[in-house]
């Protein structure tokens, strides 16, 4: 059922029938339903597989010195979280919780730490590696927006690179009350913004879907 979505990600895609088997696996995948508000981790314990979403939302986050939630991330079908955790056995700073009720392909990452031997697994560990690196520059681009020093200027920054990679008309994947808490802010403020910046010419939007009209790089 959730075998194309499987295959669209990149650890996956372009395998032959009997090489994604091998995949599956080499990664000692399993399948597992998880109910909305279900914490798919514990606080402090390392995480012994990662997911990769077929159905369903879940967020990755932490609380501040003030014990405010920041969100780290939101994996929609078709995302991974928890790679890098889980290859390198840290503890779990962060929590994992499922925003509607989900299912999660589960991965373990113990064959990733052998010596490899076949040409297969040797493109396994390859992608598995080249993926760890776009997670990186993801979180760099995240790193771009808090380092700005107001919420118009993150606001910005966020929506620019968004236009630089989907065009400058989209459709956001975080409602308002998620997109404050990955920007670090509230949603009252977040909605004062959006709507100064509306009523100023810089963009148009209708609930999640944004088209930026003339985006100024002031605030940065």
């Amino acid at each position: 059922m959730y075998e194309s979505v499987i295959r669209s990600h990149l650890l996956f895609s372009g395998f032959s029938d009997e090489e994604f088997r091998q995949a599956l696996q080499f990664y000692e995948a399993s399948e597992k339903s998880s109910r909305k508000g279900d914490m798919l981790n514990r606080l402090g314990d390392p995480l012994p597989a990662f997911g990769l979403v077929l159905e369903g939302s879940v967020q990755v986050y932490m609380y501040d010195y003030d014990g405010q939630p920041i969100i780290m991330a939101q994996v929609n079908p078709g995302g991974t979280f928890g790679e890098s955790l889980c290859f390198l056995r840290e503890e779990a700073m962060v929590m994992i919780e499922a925003v509607t009720d989900v299912r999660i392909l589960w991965l373990r990452t113990e064959n990733l730490r052998r010596s490899v031997q076949s040409p297969l697994e040797q493109e396994l560990c390859r992608r598995f590696i080249a993926w760890l690196a776009r997670r990186a520059l993801a979180q760099n681009r995240r790193i771009q927006v808090l380092s700005k020093n107001t919420l118009r200027a993150k606001l910005i920054t966020y929506l620019s690179q968004y236009a630089v990679r989907h065009g400058s008309e989209f459709d956001l994947p975080l409602n308002r009350s998620s997109l404050a808490l990955y920007l670090g802010t509230d949603r009252s403020a977040l909605s004062r913004e959006l709507s100064r910046m509306k009523q100023e010419g810089f963009l148009d939007f209708d609930r999640n879907h944004f088209r930026l009209l003339t985006i100024r790089r002031e605030d940065s």
